[in-house]
């Protein structure tokens, strides 16, 4: 992999580095499909990258670290390029300084792959409204993660959905795909209406109250939410006219699926990396209605 450090300079002078580099390593831009920006704080920065990095050995992309520094200090842009064999795509990591950490669009936007999908990721804090942020406002989708490195948890969801907009999509969504997916399985034979339900997690995970507008979206009955000792989401229990259907995982690893009338089986339902989660997002580029009801629905329902 070939490092190249850039001090005090510019997106031009960055770009032009770029093409240099692409040309002495045999042009890798040709097998990128999209730009992903991660902007992030310093002190996030090494997990955020090596979660985008793994993911982008399934979706090579440009991958472009924002990070603003300093406000007091004088304006300066550094900039850290990144290409080579152990590298899927480009990387570069910008840090901006002063008054240019105001203006930050006007540095990212020269360096976008041209004819590629723009991709947004806010790892910790994000922008109330992600569509109308500056950054935000260059990508086709948008995904924060309201139980990301600064542990908001179910407020900063809410924060979320109320600003919610098209192309917009949230790490506690893609943490429960397994769990929907599973959920959606057990439907396959009959086991009767539902009535109601319950969704268990540790208090103040946000992807269980999601679970729960997506569960009485989709079957038309009231799902709560319990507070348990986690891990994360430990239990689904749905109460059907045939008796109690539920999803147990005591481990983060495996489940215990539980039908009426049929006996338990195990299944596994390991929790996922964040790189893994990325993967899953970068997979579609279009906005994902299904995300979209749900978020609706709990930004009509939370009470908290």
């Amino acid at each position: 992999m070939t490092t190249f450090m850039l001090s005090d300079t510019t997106a031009g002078k960055i770009s032009a580095q770029f093409t240099h580099l692409r040309h002495q390593m045999g042009a890798p831009a040709i097998g990128m499909v999209l730009t992903l920006v991660v902007v992030c704080e310093e002190r996030h920065q090494y997990d955020a990258l090596r979660a985008a990095t793994e993911a982008a050995r399934e979706h090579p992309s440009r991958i472009i670290v924002l990070i603003t520094r300093e406000p007091d200090e004088a304006i300066r842009l550094d900039a850290e390029l990144r290409i080579g064999e152990n590298t899927p795509g480009e990387v570069v990591v910008l840090r901006l300084y002063g008054e240019l950490a105001h203006h930050a669009d006007s540095v990212v936007s020269p360096l976008l792959l041209p004819d590629t999908p723009v991709v947004v990721w806010w790892p910790g804090v994000a922008p109330e409204v992600p569509s109308k942020d500056p950054i935000g406002a260059l990508a086709q989708r948008r995904i924060t993660d309201a139980k990301g490195f600064d542990g908001g948890g179910v407020q900063s969801l809410v924060t979320r959905a109320k600003g919610y907009a098209r192309g917009d999509t949230d790490l506690s969504w893609a943490r429960l795909t397994p769990w929907r997916s599973l959920l959606a399985a057990a439907f396959d034979q009959p086991v009767g209406k539902v009535r109601k339900g319950v969704v268990e997690a540790a208090a103040g995970h946000p992807s269980a109250p999601l679970l729960a507008a997506w569960l009485s979206e989709r079957l038309g009955a009231t799902v709560k939410v319990t507070d348990s000792d986690g891990p994360g989401l430990t239990a689904v229990r749905l109460q059907t006219s045939d008796g109690e259907l539920a999803v147990v995982r005591a481990d983060a690893r495996l489940a215990t699926l539980c039908r009426p009338g049929q006996p338990d089986r195990n299944v596994a339902l390991a929790r996922r990396t964040t790189s893994e989660l990325m993967s899953e997002e970068l997979r579609r580029l279009d906005s994902d209605e299904i995300y979209e009801a749900a978020v609706k629905r709990f930004a009509r329902t939370y009470k908290g």
